[in-house]
């Protein structure tokens, strides 16, 4: 009897252990580790530049030039240092890979409360993000319908809104990460693309008549809530932080190796990309059209109808790569929850009813609330600068234990300080002007 349980054993643990690889082959993060650098750097970009950029010289626009500039630039240089630290926790103990959020996050703060403070937030971003490119999508797809047939009957954004979900739909079906990396080289091609177009076209337009740097409102609480909406607008502008350990995930690591040499370089050139699109937009529109820029600077630029037409058609086409992007890791939560806690079985049936759910749910809200501007500074300042701003830096501080005072030490509790303030003014301001616009608002127009 003991015999065979000694024997039994063994048989069992392997057979759970065939199990559990089984599982994480199947999981969209975990399903392949054979992700080239330049993959880390068109996913990064993807994640990164996405429909906040076209909403940087209307938040300019409420700062004004000199807080404007500043925080821009120092976004800009937190962020990149933020992500540095998630790169380079990914595998901070050795024979180890924290492949997604949560799970660094359950590190640093224990089990249950890591899931608990990274997977709201988490979510929150990568859910709000789909709403708002769903938005963004059948928005610009409107603009491109106006631009070209102008005295055409006019269609309901709502409409437009499920044309862009319907090929959500169907890209949402590709398995993992490595799936898209067409789709998110697309993608990324196409926001250097549109960015490029929107500075360019604002630069041949030339400086509005009469054109104002100014207060957009005559009124001290319009001024002060729109400073702090715009700070939202500039925290939504850096996601990339919210999907970077999943895509750090699909890169091979060896001894010699590690994941977080190719990720690094691919970052580096996302980075580079980034500042590209981010401070030629900002600036040039802001300096183009003052405090009359609207809060999508495509929608000022209503000449040559064919260019915004194109620049439009490119944001849809990013968009679509983004959602994907930032839809994953949701992808991966809710499967690996009803694969290993609820015992489904990791069939193609499960993963499309989830994923269609989550697309379908995702459009419903976006059809409910698009008040663009607004949604990106609330989400920006409430969701974004957490998990962006400042949650790597306290994972950091307690995993890796910086002497107290020391430089480390003293960055880290500065991005803290940042982030958190951040985190407490943005929403304020965007959920007032949100309030405002629902005024004025009928649902499903």
């Amino acid at each position: 009897m003991g015999v065979g349980d000694e024997r039994g054993q063994p048989e069992e643990t392997s057979t759970v252990d065939a199990r559990q690889k089984a599982i994480d082959d199947w999981l969209p993060v975990t399903a392949s580790r054979e992700a080239k650098w330049w993959y880390s750097a068109f996913h990064n970009l993807t994640a990164m530049v996405g429909a906040g950029v076209l909403t940087l010289p209307y938040a300019l626009s409420n700062m004004g030039w000199g807080p404007g500039v500043a925080i821009l630039i120092l976004s800009w240089v937190i962020t990149l240092y933020t992500l540095w630290q998630m790169v380079e926790m990914h595998e901070m103990i050795p024979g180890k890979r924290f492949d997604r959020y949560h799970e660094l996050g359950q590190e640093a703060f224990g089990e249950k409360l890591g899931l608990w403070i990274v997977v709201p937030q988490q979510i929150l971003v990568e859910a709000g993000t789909c709403i708002v490119y769903m938005v963004t999508g059948g928005k610009s797809l409107k603009k491109i319908h106006d631009t070209l047939c102008p005295d055409c009957k006019d269609i309901r954004t709502s409409y437009w809104i499920i044309i862009f979900a319907s090929v959500n739909f169907v890209l949402a079906q590709c398995p993992n990460f490595n799936s898209l990396s067409i789709i998110s080289l697309s993608a990324a091609a196409m926001s250097l693309t549109y960015s490029t177009i929107a500075w360019a076209a604002s630069l041949k337009k030339g400086i509005t008549p009469e054109v104002n740097y100014g207060a957009r409102s005559t009124k001290t609480a319009d001024v002060i809530f729109n400073f702090l909406s715009a700070l939202g607008d500039v925290a939504f502008a850096y996601a990339g932080h919210n999907v970077v350990l999943e895509i750090q995930a699909t890169m091979p690591s060896t001894h010699e190796v590690p994941s977080k040499k190719p990720m690094w370089k691919g970052v580096i050139l996302a980075y580079i990309g980034v500042a590209y699109c981010y401070f030629p937009v900002a600036i040039i529109g802001y300096y183009m059209f003052g405090n009359s820029v609207e809060d999508n600077i495509l929608i000022s630029l209503e000449k040559p109808a064919w260019l915004i037409a194109a620049a439009n058609l490119f944001v849809v086409i990013h968009v679509i790569g983004g959602y994907q992007v930032f839809a994953m890791p949701v992808f991966d939560m809710i499967e690996t929850l009803m694969v290993k806690k609820l015992n489904f079985p990791p069939t193609f049936a499960l993963r499309f009813s989830v994923r269609s759910i989550y697309v379908a749910l995702t459009m419903f809200i976006g059809i409910c609330i698009p008040f663009f501007g607004s949604l990106l500074g609330f989400l920006g300042g409430f969701a974004f600068a957490p998990t962006t701003y400042f949650l790597p830096c306290i994972i950091w501080l307690r995993l890796k234990k910086p002497k107290k005072f020391g430089l480390s030490w003293t960055i880290n509790m500065i991005c803290i300080f940042i982030g958190v303030l951040l985190m407490i003014l943005s929403p304020i301001g965007a959920l007032r002007n949100i309030i405002v616009q629902a005024k004025t608002y009928k649902f499903f127009s």
